[in-house]
């Protein structure tokens, strides 16, 4: 399989329970859900996307001929030392192009595997952390994992109705959009009304990294 990548590089995960963390962060290009062009943004399943997924044209990206290739550059990305290796693979979609046979190419070279999706497609077997953000009026089928990350406010999600799917962690983060500060409002007032859910802010926007 050959795997369209838009950008791959060295990095601090910058969202939910794993903020902080050092990561080789992975973007595959491509999603089932927008195309990714802003014409075609206001009938897209998902139009508050914040994310450049076209093409491979991105830092680190390109095109891969094999699951040990593409291993092999977030190997190098990830530097010397392997002690916590993580690698946090997102899109556009990764489920995409995300197959058991990176999953074990990164596993054999010491990598813990974790993976945000928009949960429409199941989840590749072997997985280690597994975030699911549900869009409005989509069908979510992967209804369990590590952490639900509900993008807020969205009309057409009941937060009441998510609490029942299988997650250990259940996270509400302000969408990032012209309405920024009353978006903000919106999720701790949302966290405050529910105990179930802890108000997730993107780091990596407020402190300048990637």
């Amino acid at each position: 399989m050959t795997y369209a990548v838009k950008e791959c590089f060295l990095t601090l995960q910058g969202e939910g329970v794993q903020a902080g963390s050092r990561a080789v962060f992975l973007r595959f290009a491509g999603c089932n859900l927008w195309s990714g062009r802003e014409q075609d943004r206001a009938t897209a399943q998902c139009n508050f996307c914040d994310t450049d997924f076209v093409g491979t044209d991105g830092d680190g990206g390109g095109k891969f001929a094999s699951a040990d290739e593409l291993a092999e550059r977030v190997e190098h990305l990830w530097g010397e030392g392997d002690e916590r290796r993580l690698v946090v693979i997102t899109g556009g979609e990764p489920m995409l192009q995300l197959d058991e046979a990176l999953v074990g190419a990164l596993h054999a070279r010491g990598f813990r595997v974790a993976a945000e999706t928009n949960g429409t497609l199941p989840a590749t077997p072997g997985i280690d952390w597994i975030c699911v953000s549900p869009k409005a009026g989509t069908d979510v089928v992967q209804r369990s994992g590590n952490e639900l990350k509900l993008v807020w406010p969205q009309k057409g999600i009941d937060p009441a109705e998510l609490e029942s799917w299988r997650f250990d962690h259940f996270l509400v983060q302000p969408m990032d959009c012209d309405a920024r500060e009353e978006a903000i409002k919106a999720a701790i007032a949302l966290a405050m009304e529910r105990p179930k859910w802890r108000l997730t802010l993107q780091a990596h926007k407020v402190v300048g990294l990637a």
